[in-house]
């Protein structure tokens, strides 16, 4: 198998965005516009619920994204974002903007366009893009630098092959993460129904007493936790974090429901001794008291622990013996709670914040523990699936991760 060299400009042509207008930007909407944002630091393409912003203004068609559409981010919004690429999940739902590039015509006797999405994801290709950037505080490339990348590539039919090897590992851990999906989603609806809808078991033989179920409680979260308490910004701050050592969760990694893996940040031993007042222990809840995504709050995942949490995530720690930490999370979750929480965040402040005071005293109801005890099982084993998804993705990336490298180098051959 003979590799040569070309340059990027002999075989692709890239489209720049389109300027959409600030204004008509939305919290909700059909279309969502892209940033830099929605790439991976090292390729890929993410969603970012609490960051995504829609847009309702009039939109040109030829900026309508179609799915397998390759883009790359043009301006680094973020370190390490400059040239990354990402294909596009889904058509007429993404618009393309213009800080970023549209792979639009591709030679296809040169280059697959699945292979070309990983060469630009290597990090010889962006260490070129990277050195011919222009712009000080923000770094900016443009189409005609692109085109002066010059990498070695086998044949087209070997590119494709090499592209079915090392995609195929992301199609499996697309196909788990969806599984953990659905798992979480069944365990919300059971809460909805059992405990939002009071279609409990047995609940056609339960009379209703001031608006909950007999021998159900309304309880403040201090009266059901052992720990409330939020972190602090680690010594040295984040130009000490570690690439591993004791995972420090931040308020990006805490979504609703799920645990975000991207971004984690690691502390070695003396960092994470400063933080030991906010140990992250199994079934802990944690909540994100400030910013944009305040009162957002998942389970803490036993795959990164021990943990610790900066200053803007909050630990729940609920007493067995008083709760269930999963009814107490889930309940945290629920649209009426997130309502409220919500709420109080926006009193007297610029920045969105819950105190800890705020968060005590937030009441939920608690129902009998007959059936505490029975969502109890079905929440617990849906955790535990996930839990098990999420370390085989883990594994998964691992191993791709590996691979890759010396398959674009030709050092392993398909």
């Amino acid at each position: 198998m003979s590799w040569q060299e070309l340059t990027l400009g002999s075989a692709i042509h890239v489209k720049h965005g389109f300027a959409f207008k600030g204004e008509f930007f939305s919290d909700q909407g059909a279309h969502i516009v892209l940033t830099p944002g929605n790439f991976n630091e090292e390729g890929g393409f993410r969603v970012r619920p609490e960051k995504d912003r829609a847009y309702i203004g009039d939109i040109p068609e030829a900026f309508v994204l179609d799915q397998g559409d390759l883009i790359v981010a043009m301006t680094e919004q973020g370190a390490g974002l400059l040239g990354s690429a990402a294909l596009v999940p889904k058509s007429n739902r993404y618009l393309h903007n213009q800080r970023l590039g549209l792979i639009d015509r591709i030679d296809t006797s040169l280059l697959d366009k699945r292979f070309l999405y990983l060469l630009f994801n290597t990090r010889e290709v962006r260490a070129q893009i990277s050195g011919s950037a222009s712009g000080i505080k923000v770094r900016h490339t443009a189409p005609e630098r692109l085109y002066r990348v010059r990498s070695k590539v086998p044949d087209v039919k070997t590119q494709a092959s090499i592209a079915d090897v090392a995609l195929s590992y992301d199609d499996l851990i697309e196909s788990k993460r969806r599984r953990m999906a659905l798992l979480e989603e069944s365990a919300r609806l059971l809460y909805r129904e059992w405990f939002v809808r009071l279609r409990f078991p047995g609940y056609e033989h339960t009379p209703i007493v001031d608006g909950v179920p007999q021998g159900w409680r309304k309880v403040s979260l201090s009266s059901v936790a052992s720990k409330i308490g939020s972190g602090a910004t680690p010594r040295g701050g984040e130009a000490a974090y570690q690439t591993e050592g004791v995972t420090l969760i931040r308020s990006m990694n805490v979504y609703d429901d799920l645990f975000n893996d991207d971004g984690l940040a690691f502390l070695n031993d003396h960092q994470a001794d400063g933080l030991a007042n906010v140990v992250v222990e199994p079934l802990d809840i944690l909540l994100n008291i400030i910013g944009a995504s305040v009162a957002r709050c998942c389970m803490a995942p036993e795959r990164y622990l021990p943990a610790r949490v900066d200053q803007h995530v909050m630990i729940i720690r609920v007493d067995p013996e008083k709760a269930s930490p999963f009814i107490v999370h889930k309940a945290i979750n629920s649209d009426e709670c997130k309502r409220q929480l919500l709420s109080f965040a926006r009193k007297g402040s610029t920045r969105e914040a819950l105190t800890k005071d705020e968060v005590a005293r937030f009441e939920i109801t608690i129902p009998k523990r007959p059936i505490m005890e029975r969502f109890d099982e079905v929440a617990s084993d849906s955790f535990r699936q996930r839990g098990v998804l999420a370390r085989q993705n883990q594994k998964l990336r691992a191993a791709r991760d590996l691979l890759l490298p010396r398959l674009m180098s030709g050092e392993v051959t398909v």
